[in-house]
Order: C-alpha cells, then structure tokens, then sequence
C-alpha cells in the first residue's frame, strides 16, 4: 500500500483521487494500445503542465500579497485582487487536478508531470515492466523494469514486441 500523500503539496492536490487503490482499476497494455493512446496523454499532460504554471503564479501572487499586509498591518489593501489571485489559484488546482486523474484514468502511470513522463503497465515474458513515454517523443520506443525508473530505459526491440503482452480480452 502507498505510502501517505506528500504533504508538502498543498491540501488540494493530497486528496487522493475517489478511484485510488481500486483492483478494477489495473490494466496492462499492448503497445499499439499504449500508442493510441498519446495524443490523449500528450493533450492531457499540456493541459495540466499549463495549469500547474497557472497555479503557481497565482500562489505567487498571494504570498506577494500576504507579505504586503503583513509589512503595511493592513493598510490600504486590495482585497479584490487578494480574493482574484486566491479565485485564479483554485481554478488551476481543480482544472490540474481534473487533468491529472483524466490521465490516471486511461490506466498508465504518470511518474513526474514536470518531464511528461508517463509509464504504460504491460507483460514481458510474463514480467511486469512499463512502456515508457516522455512528453515530446513521437511514441513509445522504450520500456524499463518496474524497479529501474527512467535511467533504467532500453529500447524497444524486436524480442520485446515478439514476447509483450496486455490484459486478455475478457
């Protein structure tokens, strides 16, 4: 079982997502299946990438904010441009929240949003092992065993597309 949320995130992006944990939710990929996939991933991931910058500038903003009233004890603020950079902040964090779990949805894994990088499950030789896919590639020409992470990459070859498998049909 995972370990608790990070909680150096803030308390929006903690909440784990309602699916999290469930068995049904496992799938195990092809790779032309994982391949179909990536326009979708690809426009998710742009979606998010922009919202994260969103929320980010918006935090800013309110912590610029927040410094100000505490130098100034509150004179003279602008609470309307306080209340829009906090409106601003929480939309972000609900469309990359959205976002995150559309893309969690389809089944892969995604390792780190600030690369793109996104693990596909699939079966090689009866092993599980991930196709790998990074934001900004063509397609999926790599996997990598589900203990060696990004570094541990290799291409795509002819034994590995000869002896991979997805989920049966049921």
């Amino acid at each position: 079982m995972p370990g608790p949320a990070n909680p150096r995130l803030p308390a929006v992006f903690r909440r784990r997502p309602r699916w999290y944990n469930r068995p049904d939710m496992a799938k195990r990929f092809t790779l032309a299946e994982a391949q179909g996939l990536i326009p979708t991933v690809d426009r998710l991931l742009h979606e998010a990438v922009d919202a994260k910058g969103e929320y980010q500038h918006a935090e800013q903003a309110i912590h610029e904010f927040t410094e100000h009233v505490m130098m100034m004890g509150g004179v003279m603020v602008d609470r309307d441009r306080a209340l829009n950079a906090r409106a601003r902040r929480d939309d972000a964090a609900s469309r990359l929240r959205e976002c995150i779990e559309a893309v969690l949805e389809t089944g892969c894994l995604l390792k780190d949003l600030d690369i793109g990088l996104v693990d596909f499950p699939t079966l090689f030789r009866g092993v599980e092992v991930y196709l790998c896919w990074k934001l900004g590639e063509s397609g999926i020409t790599f996997w990598h065993g589900v203990d060696e992470g990004f570094r541990g990459r290799k291409p795509i070859d002819q034994d590995f597309l000869d002896h991979h498998q997805g989920d049966r049909p049921q």
